[in-house]
């Protein structure tokens, strides 16, 4: 699926734990916490390579908005009040090509750290 193109339909999944994102080549849908721990926010992603943040305890966190940001991304609200990260279109198609590898190679990293993917104590 070509990334130079915007979606014809922006859609959250009835219980908001995913977004689908239909284009003319075909469809993606990516899970609310493939999005939450891979925001592109400074908050996550740091400032550069080597400042990237394992953001744990996010298994149950929903989208609780989509928004606009011109024509080329939407600024996704989750249910933990994150809501910094602006998501392009090339950046949710990527996510999109393999969510479920993503999200294994991620909970992998969270166990090499002792983190869980797991909501726990003070953790929303």
């Amino acid at each position: 699926m070509g990334t130079e193109s915007w979606p014809s339909e922006i859609r959250l999944v009835a219980d908001r734990r995913a977004l689908r994102l239909r284009f003319d080549a075909g469809e993606v849908t990516v899970p609310a916490e493939l999005l939450r721990v891979q925001s592109p926010s400074a908050e996550v992603q740091g400032h550069s390579a080597g400042e990237r943040k394992l953001v744990p305890g996010k298994r149950d966190v929903a989208i609780t908005a989509v928004d606009p940001v011109g024509n080329y991304a939407v600024r996704l609200v989750f249910s933990d009040g994150h809501s910094t990260g602006i998501y392009p279109w090339d950046l949710l198609v990527r996510l999109g090509q393999d969510p479920e590898g993503a999200l294994a190679r991620y909970r992998a990293e969270l166990a090499q750290a002792s983190l869980s993917h797991e909501p726990g104590p003070g953790r929303r």
